[in-house]
C-alpha cells in the first residue's frame, strides 16, 4: 500500500485552508482518504468566531473516525453526521445560518477488499485508475453549470447559488447538504490506484490544459503530490508573468493539495 500526499498554502502569510489525511486501519485491509477545500470567506462578519482551517481541522476529523468506525453508514450519511457533529461544536458562540458560515468542498473514498466507495461535493476532483491505465474522474460539475453572471461577485453568488437549488453546495452546518453529493461504489479488483485533488491542485488540468486526468495521475505516480503542485506553482508564476489573467476570484495561487493512493 502506498499513500503519499502534499499540500502547499496558497500564500505564506495567510493559513492553508486544505486539509488532507490518508489512513489504513491497523488489520491492513482497506482504507479512508479525506480531502477538504476551505472556503476563504470574503472580508467581513461571516457569523464565526473561528476560522476556516478550525472548521476543516473539526470536519475532516469526524470524517476520519467515522468512515473507519461505521462501515454500516454510507459516505453520504457520515458527511452528514460529521457535518452535524462539527455544527453541534460552535453552534452556542456562532451564527450558523449565516450564508458564510465556515464551509468546504469535499472528497471522500473508503476501500476494503471487495469495493471502493467515493464521494465528491463542490469542486475537489477524485480520480480511479483501472488496470488499463483509463482514469475516470469523478467530479461534481455544478459550478461549472451555473448561470452567467452568478459568480460576477461575491453578493451576487452568495444571494443567487451558494448552497441553493439550481446552484453548487458545500459542506457548511446543514447535514442535509450530503444528498447532495456525487456518490458510488466501484468493485476494488477494477482499481489499479486513486487520487484526490483540490482545485488548486486541479489547475494543471482544469486551467492550463498541461494534460488529461490520466496525464495528471501519470505525473502524481512519476513526481509525486509535492512535484505536481510544483508544477502548478511555476504555470501560475509564468501566467503573472506575462500578465495573463486566467485564474478564478483573481487568485495567482490558491492552496493546493494532492493525494496519492496505490492499494496493491
Amino acid at each position: 500500500m502506498r499513500i503519499e500526499l502534499a499540500t502547499v498554502p496558497g500564500s505564506p502569510e495567510r493559513p492553508n485552508e486544505d486539509w488532507v489525511s490518508g489512513t489504513l486501519p491497523a488489520s491492513g485491509q482497506g482504507g479512508v482518504l479525506v480531502l477538504l477545500d476551505g472556503v476563504t470567506p470574503p472580508r467581513g462578519n461571516d457569523g464565526c468566531v473561528h476560522s476556516v482551517p478550525w472548521f476543516t481541522a473539526r470536519l475532516g476529523g469526524a470524517l476520519v473516525e467515522l468512515s473507519g468506525s461505521r462501515p454500516d453508514l454510507t459516505l453520504a450519511e457520515i458527511l452528514a453526521a460529521a457535518i452535524s457533529r462539527t455544527a453541534e461544536a460552535h453552534r452556542v458562540t456562532c451564527d450558523l445560518s449565516h450564508v458564510r458560515t465556515p464551509q468546504a468542498t469535499v472528497a471522500l473514498a473508503r476501500w476494503d477488499e471487495r469495493a471502493i466507495e467515493y464521494l465528491v461535493l463542490s469542486d475537489s476532483v477524485l480520480l480511479l485508475e483501472s488496470h488499463d491505465g483509463a482514469v475516470r474522474a469523478i467530479l461534481d460539475d455544478r459550478l461549472t453549470r451555473l448561470p452567467p453572471g452568478s459568480l460576477a461577485s461575491n453578493e451576487i453568488a452568495d444571494a443567487t447559488v451558494r448552497n441553493k437549488e439550481g446552484g453548487f453546495f458545500t459542506a457548511a452546518a446543514d447535514p442535509a447538504v450530503a444528498s447532495r453529493a456525487v456518490t458510488g461504489r466501484v468493485p476494488a479488483a477494477d482499481v489499479r490506484a486513486l487520487a484526490a485533488l483540490t482545485d488548486g491542485a486541479a489547475r494543471w488540468t482544469e486551467v492550463f490544459g498541461e494534460g488529461d486526468w490520466a496525464d495528471a495521475l501519470g505525473l502524481l505516480r512519476k513526481a509525486g503530490p509535492q512535484g505536481l503542485i510544483d508544477r502548478v506553482r511555476e504555470l501560475e508564476e509564468a501566467d503573472a508573468a506575462a500578465g495573463r489573467v486566467r485564474l478564478r476570484r483573481g487568485k495567482t495561487h490558491d492552496d493546493a493539495t494532492a493525494l496519492l493512493v496505490e492499494p496493491a
